[in-house]
């Protein structure tokens, strides 16, 4: 199975992924950081099947104002060269929170893997709800060290 999947790829994959502990976290993972890294392998210890929902380029551009620095095919891949990650799920512009409920109902993890402090927490509790899931902390958020900070220092 390709670990690099389109959104209307998903469907055909849930089936065959339906029994395993899915763990999903979400995210744009531009600049590709230590903080991701702890976030991922602190995910992957909580079930046997990480995914990863991967933002457009152009949520990027919309939700955090900048240019993305990796387009979303080449995070996509680096993402998936990462031995532990199971699948990474490339998304659309989603307009709405509507359809993150939508992509949670067709994945139905058992857990949504946070880091603390997530701006998207309560969000991420109802869609858990919806499902049966859990949110999870799995790892403390690392002052300093987002993409946003790595880009200031060089600029």
């Amino acid at each position: 199975m390709n670990k690099i999947v389109s959104l209307d790829r998903l469907k055909n994959i849930t089936p065959k992924i339906v029994a395993k502990k899915i763990v999903l976290v979400g995210g744009c993972f531009d600049l590709f950081h230590f903080g991701h890294l702890k976030l991922l392998q602190s995910a992957k210890k909580e079930g046997d099947f990480l995914i990863i929902a991967l933002e457009s380029d152009e949520f990027i551009k919309k939700r955090k104002v900048r240019e993305p620095i990796h387009l979303q095919n080449q995070r996509a891949e680096i993402l998936a060269s990462i031995s532990y990650v199971d699948l990474i799920i490339k998304l659309p512009l989603f307009k709405s929170d509507k359809e993150y409920y939508e992509l949670v109902g067709l994945i139905k993890p058992k857990l949504i893997a946070v880091t603390e402090e997530d701006e998207q927490l309560e969000n991420k509790r109802k869609q858990a709800k919806l499902v049966g899931a859990k949110v999870v902390v799995v790892t403390s958020l690392i002052k300093n060290l987002s993409s946003k900070e790595i880009i200031k220092k060089f600029l």
